[in-house]
């Protein structure tokens, strides 16, 4: 593959908003990533994710040491964001069954839904055992980097 090549690709990127390009051919590979890693991703999602309690800063008052309590509840529910931009969808086919429910328990390696990008269907999968409280998402409709999919107990 030529330079020139790789620079169409990256132009096509930057054009639909793609933050992941994969392409494998017999004796060939390129996969192309811009932005944050999905560990780095989840760290800022976990610390300006709202109802989750930052440890306060210690306060001198008068010669004493005062720690302000937190004003939120701790939110015990891990996030499953989107790595790519592209369409969410909750079953393999119109007609069937949706991967998870709320409620449900999933098992580490399940299939979680779906994201659709440039024709390519992209299986997400559940990095750890849990229980399904939220889906975030509403069955066919589109997702960007980092849009929290689910959220888990």
């Amino acid at each position: 593959m030529e330079l020139k090549e790789i620079r169409q690709i990256v132009a096509l990127m930057n054009q639909h908003g793609l933050s992941l390009f994969h392409l494998e051919k017999k004796d060939f590979t390129i996969k192309l990533k811009k932005g944050m890693d999905l560990g780095e991703l989840r760290e800022i999602l976990a610390v300006r994710s709202p109802g989750l309690a930052v440890p306060a800063e210690p306060e001198t008052v008068g010669g004493k040491t005062h720690t302000a309590a937190p004003e939120e509840p701790v939110d015990d529910h891990r996030i499953i964001a989107s790595p790519m931009v592209g369409t969410f969808y909750r079953k393999p086919t119109p007609d069937a069954e949706e991967f998870v429910k709320v409620g449900e328990n999933v098992a580490e390696g399940q299939t979680l839904c779906i994201i659709e990008a440039m024709k390519v269907m992209n299986e997400i999968r559940a990095e750890n055992a849990g229980v399904i409280a939220e889906i975030c998402v509403e069955d066919a409709t589109p997702v960007q980097y980092g849009d929290v999919l689910f959220r888990m107990k």
